[in-house]
């Protein structure tokens, strides 16, 4: 686009988006913007095309060019069900999600870009509508099984969501066989005349194949695998050591004891820590993150394609990097006994955990110790004579950085920070990547301990540019919606805890009081859920709004710019601003223009991460239940719906007993108690409710288990106390951000990393009891 176009496009629509404006025809447009001359008149026909083909602006039966709302029309993203319904999320905050029917989703697939008529009779306070548009599609390529019927080639499609199968005519099949995972490029979208058709594109291989299971999943949510060769020869490029001429203006810190603590698998090692206790009492705190941008620079091939990958994609037996290895293991790993580039934060906290002084420079260090969660953990909490003789010189600061963390993480609990302590759960599998096992891991001194220490470099230096008042890149966690928040309310009272107050007066220190007051409950996990749910997502932003879910105004993310693009784009405006001293206009244009699209994207692509992560562990928790037929468990009731009940067993498996499977009566579904009621029996199920399950079906392609209903162990509503638990939700709202879930993590993706987790076997697994026989892998055919 020229600059005269780009010129032309901002005039209409500054137009359109004016108080005052009523839609007009082309040639009304055209005298209101002055335009004379034919071939700008010509210009102004294409344009007005252009933005109605975007879905931008619609065009009216009588020829009259307006904004959607302007027409009762919505723009937004179409999210598909199996079922054939969807909804549409609006792209302006103009209320909840649409409701589309089947009958009104006209051809639009889960993802696409679609315009929404809003029907003018919809139920209660749910909104329904119907599809006028797709504006534009998602993706054109899927990812599928082939198989043969009758001489005919089709696809069945992995995504659910796509609730069609893909005709692919014999010229276009790449002679795949039956079975064969493929990837389809779409060249008919299905309407009332055809169905979909298309020609198979890549074979990712037969679907029994190990590893193929992982790399359908990695293409069905378009996650890129290769790097292209550019972004290889770039990566090449960069020196495997630290050259005399890097130390450049660099505060040279190497001689400052200096550790970092990871998992023990871990190879990208982006943060180092060291601490040092001063004479009055107060804690001089070091966060050294790896220096990426310095390598990474803006525009170049390796930006580029990071840009695009956004975040590194963790998924049970392998990583998806954002950064070639040669930098992510290598050069930007803080390795011990290397010399390193590092951006450092130092802060000076006082003795109740507030900052008093910070400051955040360029620096060099060489780190002394690479320690593991589980080496500190024994050091710090178990006193371990070995291995504290053999770290001996750091044992003094690893226990003082155990007393700091302890007062850091009691005064966010203080603010009001949420802190959720989800069970979770690391899947074991075979060099084949086939699941041997699913066991608890659990969150000990020393995964909080980093937690802390990257919150509170993380707030610092959100605050430190806030105040600078300059384009900057946020983390942001806003408050939740009060229609969600006050039906999580209704939900509690099912457990004995009454929320005085209403769900738009809510401050997040009431919802850790209720998080504190079911802690070690049985229906502990469930509430935590439900709280989860009823809050809005954490997501990158150009404004600093706070983070609700810690409780703090000022956050970002700065301490994984190995495997975080938006800690990349925080070290680069850190070197910009502060470093190099560049406040013009020019430079603060650029990124205010900039990071709007940045913080968008990025907050996609680490959506697009969580589904392909949850997708892989639903697959692999499927699989290991695969020769557990015919056994019984023990679970709890996580989730009621209209067609039955979830239930998760120990070890965080999930499955579904389908209300056609409840055969003891006739069960009908209460949506505003979430509970399922049987008719002749009252017998309820309602979430926390602990029962026993048969397994009686497992399904991996559809990621799904299912289980039947063999007996109930214990109502909680009968044990708890009668006198309720009573909350006020009172309080000024707080801005902030709280916990790692709702923060997506303080240090990428080691704060939830299950895979560098310390965990241990139960010396019982949840399964005692089976005969060896049936434990065996079952044949994959």
């Amino acid at each position: 686009m020229d600059a005269f176009e780009k010129e032309l496009q901002d005039r209409i629509l500054s137009l359109v988006k004016a108080e005052s404006y009523k839609p007009l025809t082309v040639h009304e447009i055209q005298e209101v913007l002055g335009i004379e001359q034919a071939a700008e008149f010509k210009e102004l026909v294409k344009m007005l095309v252009q933005l109605e083909q975007n879905g931008i602006i619609v065009r009216s039966r009588t020829n009259r060019y307006g904004l959607p709302e302007q027409m009762n029309l919505l723009r937004g993203k179409f999210i598909g069900h199996a079922k054939g319904f969807g909804f549409v999320v609006p792209e302006e905050v103009v209320g909840d999600d649409v409701f589309i029917p089947p009958h009104e989703v006209n051809g639009a697939m889960n993802g696409d870009t679609v315009l929404v008529r809003v029907a003018g009779d919809s139920h209660g306070d749910r909104r329904e509508g119907v599809i006028t548009r797709i504006v534009e599609r998602k993706t054109t390529t899927v990812v599928g099984t082939y198989v043969e019927r009758d001489g005919y080639g089709f696809v069945l499609l992995d995504d659910k969501k796509l609730p069609m199968d893909v005709f692919v005519e014999k010229g276009n099949t790449l002679e795949a066989v039956d079975g064969h995972k493929v990837i389809v490029e779409i060249t008919h979208w299905p309407d009332n005349t055809q169905s979909a058709t298309g020609m198979i594109v890549k074979i990712l291989g037969h679907k029994n194949d190990p590893g193929v299971d992982i790399l359908s999943i990695i293409h069905k949510h378009g996650i890129a695998v290769e790097f292209p060769q550019e972004v290889i020869d770039h990566a090449m490029s960069v020196p495997t050591t630290v050259q005399e001429e890097d130390f450049f203006k660099r505060k040279d810190l190497r001689n400052d004891m200096t550790i970092t603590i990871d998992g023990a698998d871990a190879k990208d090692l982006d943060d180092a820590i060291a601490l040092v206790r001063d004479d009055d009492g107060s804690y001089r705190l070091f966060v050294h993150i790896s220096d990426v941008s310095y390598y990474v620079t803006e525009n170049s091939p390796m930006d580029a394609e990071a840009a695009d990958r956004g975040t590194s994609v963790y998924l049970t037996d392998r990583v998806i990097p954002m950064l070639p290895h040669r930098l992510s293991n290598g050069i930007c790993s803080l390795n011990p006994g290397e010399d390193r580039l590092t951006l450092t934060c130092e802060m000076k906290v006082d003795q109740n955990g507030k900052v008093v002084e910070h400051e955040i420079y360029p620096s060099v260090i060489n780190s002394n110790h690479r320690m593991t969660y589980t080496d500190v953990y024994e050091i710090i909490d178990n006193q371990d004579e070995e291995l504290s003789k053999k770290y001996e010189e750091i044992v003094p600061m690893l226990n003082d950085m155990a007393k700091l963390a302890a007062i850091l993480r009691q005064k966010r609990q203080d603010r009001g920070a949420i802190d959720f302590d989800f069970k979770e759960s690391k899947i074991l599998v075979d060099e084949e990547g086939w699941p041997t096992d699913v066991v608890i891991v659990e969150r000990t001194v020393s995964e909080r301990l980093i937690e802390e220490f990257m919150l509170i470099a993380n707030e610092t230096v959100a605050e430190h540019f806030h105040w600078l008042q300059v384009p900057f890149l946020y983390r942001i966690h806003e408050d939740p919606k009060e229609e969600k928040l006050q039906r999580f309310f209704e939900f509690l009272t099912n457990f004995g805890i009454v929320v005085k107050g209403t769900g738009n007066q809510v401050h997040p220190r009431a919802l850790q009081e209720i998080v504190e007051s079911i802690e070690g409950l049985p229906e502990e996990s469930v509430i935590s859920t439900m709280l989860l749910r009823s809050m809005q997502q954490a997501k990158y932003f150009e404004e600093s709004l706070g983070h609700f879910g810690l409780s703090t105004d000022y956050y970002t993310h700065f301490t994984a710019p190995i495997r975080r693009y938006p800690d990349l784009i925080v070290h680069r405006l850190i070197r910009t601003y502060l470093f190099e001293k560049d406040l013009s206009q020019t430079t603060i244009s650029h990124w205010s223009a900039r990071l709007p699209e940045i913080a968008q994207h990025t907050s996609e692509r680490e959506r697009r991460a969580v589904d392909a992560e949850r997708d892989t562990n639903a697959l692999k928790k499927a699989q290991y239940m695969m020769d557990k037929i015919g056994e019984e468990f023990e679970g709890v009731v996580s989730s009621v719906t209209n067609f039955g009940i979830f239930v998760e067993l120990e070890n965080t498996v999930e499955g579904l007993v389908h209300v056609q499977n409840m055969n003891d009566d006739y069960y009908r579904f209460d949506d505003r108690q979430m509970i399922m009621i049987g008719e002749r029996s009252g017998k309820q199920f309602r979430i926390g409710d602990e029962v026993e399950v048969r397994v009686i079906s497992v399904k991996p392609e559809e990621q799904a288990v299912d289980f039947e209903i063999v007996g109930m162990k214990q109502n909680f509503r009968g044990s708890r106390k009668e006198t309720p638990k009573v909350i006020h939700s009172g309080g000024s709202k707080g801005k902030g951000q709280g916990q790692k879930q709702a923060a997506g993590g303080s240090r990428g993706k080691k704060d939830g990393d299950k895979r560098n987790k310390k965990y241990e076997k139960p010396k019982k697994k949840f399964y005692e009891g089976i005969p060896k026989k049936s434990k065996k892998k079952p044949k994959r055919k």
